[in-house]
């Protein structure tokens, strides 16, 4: 299921690097963790729904992707972001 226009326009704005930041590692990562907390949910009532389970496996794979560059590109921010996620490494 997609993110409601406000609620991405929240996560956006709380992990926005700068005014007009809408692709950064850490913005991308963190509507990526939304998409995938919204279909765990999906996936506790409909069990046998392979495909969009592939799906979800892609979208951790991207943002597993994503965290190892950031990671290596601004340490302090992938701590940051870990934290506000609430994401275990």
């Amino acid at each position: 299921m997609a993110l409601v226009k406000e609620k991405k326009v929240e996560i956006i704005t709380t992990f926005k690097a700068h005014e007009k930041d809408t692709g950064s590692p850490s913005v991308q990562i963190a509507l990526l963790t939304e998409r995938i907390n919204s279909l765990s949910g999906h996936f506790k009532a409909h069990k046998k729904d392979h495909h969009s389970r592939q799906g979800l496996l892609r979208m951790v794979s991207i943002r597993r992707r994503l965290l190892e560059y950031l990671k290596k590109k601004d340490h302090a921010g992938y701590q940051d972001i870990l934290k506000k996620l609430d994401l275990r490494k």
